[in-house]
């Protein structure tokens, strides 16, 4: 296993000696781009061999003809070495689909550097705490994206992907969130209506990530903590974001989409009730959050990780004339209407629209969206986190918060205490904090008169 150290790019902004890099390849990229533009063949390539990423590899390769599987990585060998022999036995990549040589399967440290090298598209389904570098790196080397949500676990990582997609803007290089409700024609549908005036005024809305627990993988005797970590990577912030970050991210996504804006600030609160074992790293199962929209209008947003409880998984819009359900194709009230056509899978959808954008030379860009809408996640944790309600603008401006550590290798990686409201900081290292606590004001004593009744 390649256990060869690199530190954290995202400590600082991208600096000149990083835009002179870009620079420099921009002109060797771009002739890669327009050959991919016009090749009938688009070699794909897989960072992240797990569930996720297998889904997205097979339902792009499937999506659209032409396409090839070409490389794998992951961090770890077993994995990769795992999902090759699967991936070489599917039906859907049979033909020429599937060319991936043992030669073209990495890990390690830069297991993505050497996939990003070999194919004309990656797709990214590695753990979202190194999605903002493993962007920077694809674009810079002239590759198109399929990211997987959220591309971001904080502040910093969100404002390093917003630098990169606009660098992807500049190379005219594709970069696709997988938000597949964004490609779903019935919710495309809905929104539209939505915005049209269907359900009048929006006036609240609700969404909902209410599941049961995950995976969890028991640690060997020779793991690292480090190792530990990046195994079970859905239990540490600094790698998920948490779920509400990593999971609900679906549903803010769609609330942004369906008020055409990001919220203006938020308050929440939430815990950890169930999963309290230190096992379970150091993330929350559960979260309820305030958020307040441009004109005061408000989203409430649940979810929660737990066994043996209601599953819900859902998103609600309240007009003024009536109600809205996007995920369902459905509308209630005064303009009441359901949509009756069938319904592409939005999973394969998400990559027939990517590859046909790029085929056709004009690359669909979803960076600073999904940069945005993963920013309105990150910021409802850290409101319940600390206790505080915080503003968009300062969490995705001011926010110095960076959760990954300052040297990526295997070893010793402590990390955070289970946040605690009213105790985690919500600015460190000499920050300004946008909004004080006020202290709470001893009570006067009674005037004599009041005393006496």
């Amino acid at each position: 296993m390649n256990s060869s150290a690199s530190t954290n790019p995202i400590s600082s902004p991208l600096g000149s000696a990083a835009a002179a890099s870009a620079a420099a390849i921009l002109a060797g990229s771009l002739s890669r781009v327009a050959h991919a533009a016009g090749s009938d063949i688009l070699k794909i390539g897989l960072v992240g061999c797990g569930g996720r990423g297998t889904a997205d590899l097979v339902n792009c390769a499937k999506s659209s003809p032409g396409v090839q599987v070409w490389a794998l990585g992951d961090l770890f060998k077993d994995r990769v070495d795992g999902l090759y022999p699967r991936l070489k036995a599917m039906k859907d990549l049979e033909g020429d689909r599937f060319q991936v040589t043992p030669e073209r399967c990495f890990s390690g440290w830069d297991n993505a550097k050497k996939v990003i090298e070999n194919v004309d598209l990656v797709l990214l389904t590695e753990p979202p705490g190194f999605r903002p570098l493993h962007m920077r790196e694809a674009i810079q080397a002239g590759k198109h994206v399929f990211a997987e949500k959220p591309v971001a676990v904080d502040p910093a990582g969100v404002r390093h992907v917003i630098e990169t997609a606009k660098m992807a803007v500049e190379k005219g290089l594709a970069i696709v969130a997988g938000t597949q409700t964004r490609h779903q024609a019935s919710a495309v549908e809905t929104i539209k209506r939505v915005h049209d005036g269907a359900i009048g005024d929006l006036r609240l809305g609700q969404c909902y990530f209410l599941t049961g627990e995950l995976w969890y993988h028991q640690p060997k005797p020779e793991w690292s903590e480090m190792e530990n970590q990046c195994r079970n990577w859905y239990y540490y912030t600094w790698l998920s974001g948490d779920h509400i970050v990593e999971q609900h991210v679906h549903q803010h996504d769609l609330m942004n989409w369906a008020f055409q804006a990001t919220p203006v600030k938020c308050v929440g609160t939430g815990g950890r009730q169930t999963r309290t074992d230190p096992k379970w790293g150091n993330i929350w199962d559960h979260f309820a959050i305030e958020y307040e929209y441009p004109g005061g209008v408000r989203v409430i947003s649940l979810c929660r990780q737990a066994n043996g409880t209601a599953q819900r998984v859902d998103t609600v819009l309240v007009g003024s004339k009536g109600v809205a359900f996007p995920a369902n194709g459905k509308i209630t009230g005064e303009k009441a209407w359901s949509y009756e056509k069938e319904v592409p899978d939005p999973s394969v959808q998400e990559h027939a629209d990517l590859i046909a954008s790029i085929r056709a030379g004009k690359p669909i860009n979803d960076g600073r969206r999904i940069a945005e809408t993963s920013m309105t996640s990150v910021l409802g944790r850290m409101a319940a986190y600390t206790g505080r309600e915080i503003s968009f603008k300062w969490g995705i401006e001011s926010s110095k918060l960076n959760l990954l550590p300052p040297k990526l290798e295997f070893g010793p990686n402590p990390v955070d205490p289970v946040a605690m409201p009213g105790v985690t900081p919500l600015v460190r290292d000499g920050e300004a904090d946008p909004n004080p606590p006020r202290p709470r004001q001893p009570k006067q004593p009674k005037k004599a008169a009041e005393a006496k009744k």
